[in-house]
């Protein structure tokens, strides 16, 4: 169905899409290129959300160098959408410029679109054809796939180790275990999530801005910590506003999570942490302490956040591992041993290698002297 020539230019529509990944959260990461008489006349990716769509972006390119949309062929990343959310539908643009074909990576697994699109354009008489090169495209916008499929992001969590699997000395300090290198590649991971999340024994111990600073991006993550009893200092460092600007529950901002508030204390700290433009939700498990499950979940759905990157201590990447909040494991290894110290996550002891979680390697890559490895649950 596909020819060589379709997958050349569906993977240009790939690396356009590649463009958008520190840029288009909410919205799916999508590349588009507009192709007639063999020859590119037209490239796209999305814009920063509420502005123009891969396929918007793609067509109005077109017209700029005056060329002729009648009878091209569209290459788009992902199904074209077909509904009225912050921007018109991209259907409706691509109908209009009257292609002959339109070529799909993979269906649009929000259900608003979820095939309509294709629908719609074939209505139109537009030849359209999807599938070709799904895996590479879906493996683009693993967070939004997880938000529309499971209602729940997608929950990267980092940690930089020893060869013997540590992560601080026993004193707690860690900085740095890895290279330079690493930890600049640790901002890219940063740079796409919609939130960096962490515990505030982080905060008390490193006290972090976990903001992303190696690489030049329009958007900051927001910053998400989990402190179950409100103890973080007012003054940490997560806190305080980006420099272009108070905090935003859109762009950057802090968002503090904790159990019950009951204490007149408490309710002193919410009200003092609000008036410093922070977000203080409370989620509590019949324990007293976060709701970790119930926290991705309004992640997800009351927030719109497809990708959570979590850097914290050992403590809270055990519980989100036990509580089966972990995706994936992006580890960096440094070359050398510590002996005694933190590990990776406080998990519980087990008596058979049966109870044992395994993970899928997908990546392994050297950042010298580190390497970089990334494993998804099997």
């Amino acid at each position: 169905m596909f020819t060589k020539d379709d997958a050349d230019f569906m993977r240009l529509a790939l690396a356009e899409a590649q463009k958008s990944l520190y840029l288009s959260n909410p919205n799916p990461r999508v590349g588009c290129v507009i192709v007639n008489a063999g020859q590119v006349i037209g490239t796209g990716f999305t814009q920063k959300v509420g502005l123009a769509h891969a396929e918007v972006e793609a067509l109005a390119d077109a017209r700029k160098h005056g060329a002729d949309l009648s009878g091209s062929t569209i290459y788009v990343s992902l199904e074209p959408c077909c509904h009225v959310g912050r921007t018109p539908p991209c259907t409706q643009a691509i109908i209009a410029a009257k292609p002959a074909r339109v070529v799909i990576a993979m269906q649009d697994p929000n259900p608003l679109v979820g095939g309509k699109g294709i629908q719609q354009m074939a209505a139109a008489g537009i030849q359209v054809e999807c599938g070709l090169l799904e895996e590479e495209a879906a493996a683009l916008i693993l967070g939004f796939v997880s938000r529309m499929t499971r209602q729940l992001p997608w929950v990267r969590l980092k940690v930089a180790a020893s060869l013997d699997g540590k992560t601080a000395l026993p004193n707690g300090q860690s900085q740095w275990i890895t290279g330079a290198a690493a930890r600049d590649d640790g901002h890219r991971w940063r740079a796409q999530a919609c939130a960096i999340l962490t515990g505030v024994g982080t905060v008390k111990e490193d006290d972090p801005n976990l903001t992303v600073r190696a690489i030049e991006t329009l958007r900051q993550p927001k910053r998400i910590i989990i402190d179950s009893k409100l103890d973080i200092p007012l003054t940490a460092n997560v806190l305080k506003p980006f420099a272009n600007g108070a905090p935003s529950s859109k762009d950057g901002g802090a968002m503090v999570v904790c159990g019950e508030i009951t204490t007149d204390a408490q309710l002193a700290k919410q009200a003092q942490l609000q008036a410093q433009g922070v977000e203080v939700i409370s989620m509590p498990n019949s324990m007293g302490k976060v709701d970790l499950p119930a926290l991705m979940r309004y992640l997800a759905t009351e927030c719109e956040m497809n990708e959570i990157h979590v850097e914290a201590g050992h403590k809270l990447n055990g519980s989100l591992l036990r509580e089966g909040c972990v995706d994936e494991l992006l580890v960096y290894l440094a070359p050398t041993l510590l002996g005694s110290g933190l590990g990776i996550a406080n998990l519980p002891e087990l008596t058979s290698l049966t109870q044992r979680t395994d993970w899928k390697r997908i990546d392994c890559t050297a950042f010298d002297p580190d390497i970089r490895l990334r494993f998804v649950r099997q």
